[in-house]
C-alpha cells in the first residue's frame, strides 16, 4: 500500500510539473508580443530611415524613386501595425526576414552566431564558480580572520572594476607586456577566449564570493549547524552535505541571472575582443539600423529569461521539495 500510495503521489508530482511548465511556456507568447511591440515601436519612434541609412552606409547616392522602391520592397511603407503583424506572424513560423545590411536569412544568421557566445557563457559560468566557490566558503570559514580580510578586499576591488577596465588591464599585462595572448580574437580559439573569460569571471567571481559567505555565514550561525558539531560531525561534512546544500538556493539565483545575460551576449566584452557572439552582432545590427536583426535579439532575450527562470524554479523544487512550483512553501 506505502508503494502505491508513493507511485501515485509520484505521478501526481509529474503531472503537476508539466502543467507548470506548459502553463509557463504559453505565459511567453504575450510576453514576447509585449517585448516585441515596445521595441517594434521604438525603433520606428526613434526618427531616421533605415533605407536611407543602409545607401549611406554602403556609400551609393541613389534617387528617391529607388530609395522608395527599397522600402516597397521591404515593407516599410506599410502602416506600422501591418508591419508588426507581418513580422510577428513570419517570426512564429521561423520567418525573421532578411537582413537589411547583409541580405541574408536573419534567423541562419543569428544562429550562425549563437556557438560563440553560447562557449563564452560556458567558460565563463565554470570559471566564476571554480574562483567564488571555495573563497566564499574559505572567507566564511575564517571569519574576521586575515584570510577573510584579504578574500573580502579582492572581491571589493573585483567587484568595482567595470568590464571595460578589466578589459584593458588584462590586455595590457597578458597581451602587450607578456605577449602570452592575443589582443583581439584570432583563429586560435583557445587562445582568444582566455582573455574575454577572465574579463566576465573577475566581476562574476567577485560578487558571488561576496553572496556565497554570506550565505555560508548564515547556515553556520544556524541550530542545526551546532547540534552536527556537538555531536562530533567533521567541518567539512558539515559544509558540503548540509550548509551548501542551503545555501544552494541562492547561489542558483545569481547563477541564472548572469547566465541569462551572458547568453544576451556581452556586447562591450565582445566588441572590445572582437568575439563574434551575438552581443556584437546586436551592437552591430543597431549602429547600422538593421532593424530585422534587432528584433531577432530582442525576441531572443525574452525567449532566454523566461527559460531560464523556469529551469531555475525546477532546480528550486528538485533542492527543496517544500518549495512548490510557483514560489509558494508547504
Amino acid at each position: 500500500m506505502k508503494g502505491f500510495d508513493k507511485g501515485a503521489a509520484k505521478r501526481e508530482g509529474t503531472k503537476r510539473m508539466g502543467r507548470y511548465i506548459i502553463k509557463r511556456l504559453i505565459q511567453l507568447i504575450p510576453i514576447l508580443i509585449g517585448i516585441t511591440f515596445l521595441s517594434f515601436a521604438m525603433m520606428r519612434l526613434a526618427g531616421g530611415d533605415a533605407v536611407t541609412y543602409m545607401y549611406e552606409n554602403a556609400g551609393a547616392a541613389v534617387s528617391q524613386e529607388i530609395i522608395d522602391k527599397t522600402k516597397a520592397e521591404y515593407g516599410l511603407d506599410q502602416p506600422f501595425l501591418v508591419q508588426y503583424a507581418k513580422w510577428f506572424s513570419g517570426m512564429m513560423t521561423g520567418d525573421m526576414g532578411e537582413s537589411y545590411v547583409s541580405h541574408r536569412d536573419v534567423y541562419e544568421t543569428f544562429v550562425s552566431k549563437l556557438p560563440a557566445t553560447l562557449l563564452l557563457t560556458l567558460t565563463s559560468i565554470l570559471t566564476t564558480i571554480v574562483i567564488a566557490l571555495p573563497l566564499g566558503i574559505l572567507s566564511a570559514v575564517k571569519q574576521n580572520k586575515w584570510v577573510d580580510y584579504l578574500i573580502r578586499f579582492f572581491s571589493f576591488i573585483g567587484n568595482s572594476m567595470p568590464n571595460f577596465f578589466a578589459a584593458l588591464v588584462l590586455m595590457y599585462f597578458l597581451a602587450i607586456q607578456l605577449k602570452i595572448l592575443p589582443v583581439v580574437t584570432n583563429k586560435n580559439l583557445a587562445q582568444s577566449i582566455v582573455m574575454p573569460t577572465l574579463t566576465l569571471a573577475i566581476s562574476m567571481a567577485a560578487k558571488y564570493t561576496r553572496q556565497i559567505r554570506a550565505a555560508v555565514l548564515e547556515e553556520l550561525n544556524k541550530d542545526y549547524v551546532m547540534g552536527a558539531k556537538a555531536r562530533g560531525v567533521r567541518g567539512y561534512m558539515i559544509i558540503w552535505k548540509s550548509v551548501m546544500r542551503s545555501a544552494m538556493l541562492t547561489i542558483i539565483t545569481l547563477l541564472a541571472l548572469s547566465i541569462g545575460s551572458l547568453l544576451g551576449g556581452t556586447a562591450i566584452v565582445e566588441n572590445i575582443f572582437m568575439w563574434d557572439g551575438v552581443g556584437k552582432l546586436a551592437v552591430d545590427a543597431i549602429t547600422m539600423r538593421d532593424y530585422p536583426m534587432i528584433q531577432a535579439y530582442v525576441a531572443w532575450m525574452a525567449v532566454i529569461y523566461v527559460l531560464v527562470n523556469l529551469v531555475t524554479d525546477l532546480v528550486y523544487h528538485y533542492l527543496d521539495p517544500r518549495v512548490r512550483l510557483g514560489g509558494n512553501e508547504v
